[in-house]
């Protein structure tokens, strides 16, 4: 399944220009802003981190191509609000029911952001099934790219890296599935794997064929060979 969002490696899409050092944080005033609503939208508890990626991801391709990083994220963000039931249309448009919200409890308050950044989102977990690979060994990446949970859904899987042969650097040790997280299915989390391949293991024409890319990626991605 081609995802507009997976522009991994594609080719067309023009140069990667870095920013230099003294590139201000947010290059518009409304960045800003956009990321802290989003910050304490999530603090509410209505989704995670994966439900949020998904979203981003099922913008409509004409919009997720023509939008900015962070025109993406507030977009998203509305979706999600309209979506989990935390507000309507309405609300969105100004035009909602007085009164405080059921959520306003949960409200992130300005003197909590720095510890609630400083805690992140652990995606470390305990348990799991042990783990199939070593390091050194060669592993293929399984076909096709997709969430083998939900058609279409949400996952950590590059499409360029779809076959690909590779070796197992280390063992990150077990974390949270995103293509099950996302969609409300549970945590089931598996051991994690940083996996390296040849460039020329995934492209066609690369530049530099004998460089080595290194992708995370879950057990159940990967195939033994």
């Amino acid at each position: 399944m081609t995802r507009v969002h997976d522009m991994g490696g594609r080719f067309g899409d023009g140069p990667v220009v870095p920013e230099g050092e003294d590139a201000p944080v947010f290059a518009e005033d409304w960045h800003a802003r956009a990321l802290a609503v989003t910050l304490a939208c999530g603090a509410l508890g209505q989704w995670n981190i994966d439900t949020s990626r998904h979203a981003r991801e099922r913008l409509s391709p004409k919009d997720y191509t023509r939008f900015s990083y962070y025109e993406k994220w507030i977009s998203a963000l509305a979706d999600l609000l309209v979506e989990k039931g935390v507000l309507t249309r309405e609300d969105l448009q100004g035009q909602g029911a007085a009164g405080l919200h059921a959520l306003a409890e949960r409200a992130l308050k300005a003197e909590n952001v720095a510890g609630a950044l400083a805690k992140g989102g652990p995606a470390d977990r305990e348990g799991g099934p042990a783990p199939r690979f070593s390091p050194g060994q060669a592993v293929r990446v399984r076909i096709p790219a997709d969430n083998a949970l939900v058609e279409g859904g949400h996952t950590r899987l590059p499409q360029y890296a779809a076959g690909a042969q590779g070796y197992i650097l280390r063992l990150h040790g077990t974390h949270v599935l995103p293509d099950s997280s996302a969609h409300g299915l549970g945590e089931a989390p598996e051991p994690l794997y940083a996996v390296r391949f040849f460039a020329r293991a995934l492209w066609a024409h690369p530049e530099h064929p004998d460089d080595e890319v290194v992708l995370d990626l879950w057990q159940s991605y990967l195939e033994p060979l």
